[in-house]
């Protein structure tokens, strides 16, 4: 833990600021259409708008966020390491492995494996034709048949045990980079599903799936946002890192739209953008909820103390209370707006405490000092709360350490909501018009006003808590015990395993994917049919290939189509591949606001051009483009006949548009009308058909 706590002259307890870019995804909730029920819907309708309304009036969010402090991170290179291991066929599989000083206390060997990434290379060192492809949280792993079980039952939010035994098969991917649009499909496909085939059967039928597939949803989110975090502190470990700044916005990205349902749809181009747009947001929220959380604090008369993550930034917070100040304030009026747990002045288990109780000292100013110092005085301090500061609008309550039950009541208090408005009253917001009044201002009121009820998950904030837990060596060993047992009792999910049991199942299954890895019909096999799916578009049209999907889709996953091995299919995959790197970094630049030469180094513009006129009987659609928007934002003589020169080889109907365009553009001097219309003539005297090209879509993996 973070010893010390500084105060103002005017209070006892600590204002620490920091941040870190971690995304709080959003909860997404489907809702279905059915029957209505009048008597039914208007009065829970009416039930949810007066509840909030009472306690709401008067009351408003109206806290100042100060400028985040930074703190100086640690060594990261001593707590995060990365290993690498060659896959045959030309792959790498990346891990990045922590050092669990905080869990595994008191063993020499404190590495876990928590996150790996494959890579695919296709057997060289040119970073150009990479490929990222599965991203495998190795806490993540298959439930038991008792956690399956407990999924299934209908307003059970609570843990069953953990996972002993693993079996030898190698652990499951939670995310394939390479084919992100599989996601959106398997969503869609799964919720029409439910609506058309299984709801029908009746309310245990429909209440026992949909339960089932939320707790797989949110255990394989849980997981992912923890892998988020390990790769975001891994980003700031000093040195050359394994990962391109590119391929770290693109995993990350990635990652966060996976709460999105049609996350997996976004272009290339548009990552890098939400990527810093997300963290942004995060950032800002970070500080509004240290600002706000330690302002109410300090109302109070209450110590706040922020929880460090290794690289020094503060995703959470505690607040305490001292004996002393128990003793003297016994009565005092409190307002337990924003910080949800019970007045401390009028506790009888706080003046009875037979909890956790950790010393501190202060000097005569009130100031944190060492035991040693002239002048210290020691004061007791009991726990009162921990909070999330990563969360939308409020500090989110993650333990009360007087009412365990309290932050669980509140992130069930959104999930009961739905569950009995769709599962048991079949009733939605989008089919019943009383209903959807309610529910609107219902959340309109509880989301506006900052109310610890019916608000998107706790899921980031617990996953990240786990993982400082499992990190920070520096927390009293008594507090960790509490917190993480007060944690596991607060989890809605069965399929949910402790911290202890987690570590043991990622070196299980590290072990079992570096297994997989070395095997000849293992990880290079599988990689030679996402390679041999990857073609698909290279050979087929649009037609064909939304055929090949729906097939995919409607056999569960079963079918992917794949073409035959050839013995030129990585030369072609190379192509196509740089091909589409060179597209996107074009896309890139002509988006720049700026003319590109001043925006963007000409060389690197240049050379991407000259590509995609070697091999512009490969290149499409988008090629052609993006093409003819550089040659129109730029000024450079070289420039834009590089882009004529691409365009007058790319053999396709846009590239031939796109030149007539030019020839006929009027605000042009004439000499480029002359080169265009005289490139324009060439591409139609070819008598070449045009060849098998990189389509307007990215090409992408299937599923193996």
């Amino acid at each position: 833990m973070h010893r010390s706590i500084r105060s103002s002259a005017n209070s006892p307890f600590a204002k620490f600021c920091c941040v870190l870019p971690i995304d709080e995804p959003t909860n997404m909730t489907t809702q279905t259409r059915r029957p209505h029920y009048p008597t039914w819907s208007l009065l829970f309708s009416l039930l949810l708008v007066v509840s909030p309304i009472f306690r709401a009036i008067g009351l408003s969010q109206t806290a100042v966020t100060e400028k985040p402090v930074e703190q100086i991170p640690a060594d990261l290179s001593q707590i995060l390491r990365l290993d690498r291991i060659e896959v045959a066929g030309g792959a790498e599989l990346l891990t990045v492995q922590a050092k669990l000083a905080g869990l595994e206390a008191g063993k020499e060997d404190q590495w876990v494996p928590l996150v790996s990434i494959l890579r695919d290379t296709l057997g060289d060192p040119n970073r150009e034709n990479d490929r990222l492809r599965y991203v495998w949280p190795l806490t993540y792993t298959r439930p038991t048949v008792k956690q399956r079980l407990a999924a299934a039952i209908p307003f059970l939010y609570a843990r069953v045990g953990n996972k002993e035994h693993l079996s030898q098969k190698p652990p499951p991917p939670a995310f394939d980079l390479a084919a992100p649009e599989k996601e959106v499909w398997d969503k869609l496909f799964w919720t029409a599903l439910q609506n058309m085939l299984l709801d029908p059967y009746g309310t245990p039928i429909k209440a026992s799936t949909s339960s089932y597939r939320k707790n797989t949803s949110d255990y394989r989110k849980s997981h992912i946002m923890r892998a988020l975090s390990v790769l975001a502190l891994y980003e700031a470990v000093k040195g050359e890192s394994a990962f391109t700044q590119a391929e770290m916005a693109e995993i990350q990205a990635r990652l966060l739209l996976t709460d999105k349902t049609f996350g997996g749809l976004v272009d290339d181009t548009r990552l890098q953008g939400y990527y810093e747009k997300k963290t942004t947001q995060t950032r800002d929220e970070r500080g509004h909820n240290w600002e706000l959380l330690r302002q109410r604090a300090e109302a109070e008369s209450l110590y706040f103390e922020p929880l460090l993550m290794p690289d020094g930034s503060a995703t959470h917070a505690m607040l305490w209370v001292s004996k002393k100040d128990l003793a003297q304030k016994q009565g005092a009026p409190y307002s337990g707006r924003f910080l949800n747990i019970a007045n401390p002045w009028t506790d009888k288990k706080l003046q009875n405490w037979q909890g956790y109780v950790e010393t501190r000292y202060f000097d005569s100013d009130g100031q944190a000092v060492e035991s040693d110092s002239p002048g210290a005085q020691a004061v007791e301090m009991l726990p009162l709360g921990l909070y999330g500061l990563d969360y939308p609008k409020i500090p989110t309550l993650l333990v009360d350490f007087r009412d365990t039950y309290n932050p669980k009541k509140r992130e069930m208090s959104r999930r009961v909501l739905n569950d009995v408005s769709r599962n048991i009253l079949s009733i939605s917001k989008f089919g019943n018009l009383p209903f959807f009044l309610g529910r609107t201002i219902f959340d309109f009121v509880t989301g506006r006003r900052g109310m610890d009820i019916n608000q998107p998950s706790r899921l980031k904030a617990y996953s990240q808590l786990k993982l400082l837990l499992a990190l920070n060596d520096s927390i009293e060993p008594k507090l960790r015990a509490e917190v993480n047992g007060r944690l596991e009792t607060i989890s809605l999910n069965p399929f949910e395993n402790d911290l202890a049991a987690e570590a043991k199942v990622a070196r299980e299954q590290y072990a079992a994917l570096v297994d997989f890895a070395k095997q000849p019909d293992g990880l290079a096999a599988r990689l030679e049919r996402d390679r041999r799916a990857e073609l698909t578009p290279l050979e087929h049209g649009r037609n064909a290939q939304i055929a090949f999907r729906i097939a995919n889709v409607l056999t569960f996953g079963k079918y992917i189509h794949r073409e035959e091995l050839t013995s030129d299919m990585e030369n072609r995959l190379d192509i196509a591949r740089r091909l589409d790197y060179h597209t996107t970094f074009l896309r890139e630049v002509a988006k720049s606001s700026a003319e590109v030469e001043v925006a963007w180094n000409q060389d690197s513009i240049r050379r991407s051009l000259n590509f995609i006129a070697d091999h512009g009987d490969k290149a499409g659609a988008n090629a052609a483009s993006v093409t003819a928007k550089i040659f129109s934002r730029t000024r450079d003589d070289e420039i834009r006949r590089a882009c004529l020169e691409s365009l007058s080889r790319i053999n396709n109907t846009k590239a031939k548009n796109e030149l007539l365009k030019i020839s006929q553009n009027q605000a042009l001097d004439q000499m480029w009308r002359d080169i265009a219309d005289a490139s324009l003539r060439r591409l139609n005297e070819r008598a070449q058909p045009i060849a098998a090209t990189v389509n307007g879509s990215s090409v992408k993996a299937g599923q193996p």
